[in-house]
C-alpha cells in the first residue's frame, strides 16, 4: 500500500512553484503596463501644446519660442513686397523677409511681456512700434553735448551740404561707330549745339535725364558710373565715350551746380536729428541681437543656408 500512498501524494500540485509562476507574471505585467504607461506619457509630453520641439512644421517657415511663423504669411509677404511668388523670389528676399518676421514675432513676444495684446496685424505693428519706443527712450530724451554733435558732425561732414543741380545731355550713338563718336565728342565741345550733333552724326537723346536735375536724381536716373563722370564735368564739358549695352553714350554738360558744404552752425538741426537717429538705431540693434540670443528660433529646412541645410 505504500506505493500507493507514494504516487497519489507526488500527483498533487506543488503550490509553492505555482505562487514562484504566479509572481513572476505578476513583475513581467506590471513591467509592461509602467513601460506603456511611460510611453504614453512621453507622447503625451512631447506633442503638448506649448511643448518645445526640434522641428518646424511643414506648414510653417520658422518657429521662435515655439510660436510659429506660417508658411502662407511668409508667402503673401513675399508677394506683398516684391511681386513675385516665393518660388521666383531670390534668396536675398526670402532671408530679408523671413528676418523681418522673425524681427516682429520677438518684438510682439516682448510686447506681450509688457501686458500687449497682440490679435491683428495692426496690433503687432503698434506692439512692435510700442517696444521700439521704449528702447529709443533714452536716446530721445537724451541731450547730446556741444563736444558729442561737432566730433559726429566732423566723422559725417559730407553729409552737410546743400542739394547739387546739373543740366545735361545723354546723347546714345551706334556702338560700331567710333568715329563717329569722335566726331560728335570734338562738335559738342567746339559748342555745335546737341540736337545738330544728333542729327548729324546719328546719335539721339538717351531720355535718361530731362533737364535741370538734382544731384540724386541724376545718380539715379544715369547710373553710378555715368553720374560719377557728369559730375566732374564743368559747363560745355565732354565726358569720355562711355560703352553700355545701348550703345555708346556722351554726357554734355550745360550747367554744374556742385554742392556747397554747410558750416556746423547751418547744419546743427539736422546734425542733432542724424545723432538721435543713430544712438537710436544702437540701442535697437542692440535689443534685437539680445531678444535673438535669449530665442530659441527655428527656420524650415528649406530657408536654412545651403550649409545649415543638414
Amino acid at each position: 500500500m505504500a506505493p500507493a500512498t507514494d504516487t497519489a501524494a507526488s500527483d498533487r500540485p506543488d503550490w509553492r512553484d505555482i505562487n514562484r509562476v504566479s509572481y513572476r507574471r505578476s513583475l513581467v505585467l506590471m513591467s509592461v503596463g509602467a513601460l506603456i504607461g511611460l510611453g504614453l506619457a512621453g507622447y503625451a509630453l512631447f506633442t503638448a501644446k506649448g511643448t518645445s520641439t526640434l522641428l518646424v512644421p511643414p506648414e510653417d517657415v520658422a518657429m521662435v519660442n515655439q510660436q510659429p511663423i506660417s508658411r502662407s504669411d511668409f508667402n503673401t509677404q513675399i508677394q506683398s513686397l516684391y511681386a513675385v511668388d516665393p518660388a521666383h523670389a531670390t534668396p536675398a528676399q526670402r532671408r530679408k523677409v523671413l528676418d523681418d518676421m522673425i524681427r516682429e514675432e520677438l518684438f510682439v513676444q516682448r510686447g506681450r511681456e509688457l501686458d500687449v495684446a497682440a490679435v491683428d496685424p495692426e496690433v503687432r505693428a503698434a506692439m512692435v512700434n510700442s517696444v521700439e519706443q521704449e528702447i529709443a527712450a533714452d536716446a530721445i530724451t537724451s541731450h547730446p553735448s556741444e563736444a558729442k554733435l561737432r566730433d559726429y558732425y566732423a566723422a559725417h561732414r559730407a553729409k552737410y551740404a546743400s542739394e547739387g543741380m546739373m543740366t545735361l545731355v545723354d546723347m546714345v550713338f551706334p556702338a560700331a561707330s567710333p568715329d563717329l563718336v569722335r566726331q560728335a565728342a570734338a562738335a559738342l565741345k567746339a559748342g555745335t549745339p546737341a540736337a545738330e550733333v544728333e542729327g548729324r552724326f546719328h546719335g539721339r537723346d538717351s531720355g535718361r535725364v530731362n533737364g535741370e536735375e538734382f544731384y540724386f536724381a541724376a545718380r539715379l536716373h544715369l547710373g553710378d558710373k555715368a553720374f560719377d563722370a557728369a559730375r566732374a564735368l564743368p559747363a560745355g564739358g565732354v565726358s569720355a565715350p562711355m560703352q553700355e549695352s545701348d550703345g555708346v553714350h556722351l554726357l554734355y554738360m550745360l550747367k554744374n551746380t556742385p554742392p556747397v558744404p554747410m558750416d556746423f552752425a547751418q547744419a546743427r538741426e539736422r546734425v542733432v536729428a542724424d545723432y538721435l537717429n543713430d544712438a537710436i538705431k544702437r540701442l535697437q540693434g542692440g535689443d534685437e541681437k539680445f531678444f535673438r540670443k535669449r530665442a530659441n528660433i527655428l527656420i524650415a529646412k528649406d530657408l536654412r543656408p545651403r550649409d545649415q541645410r543638414r
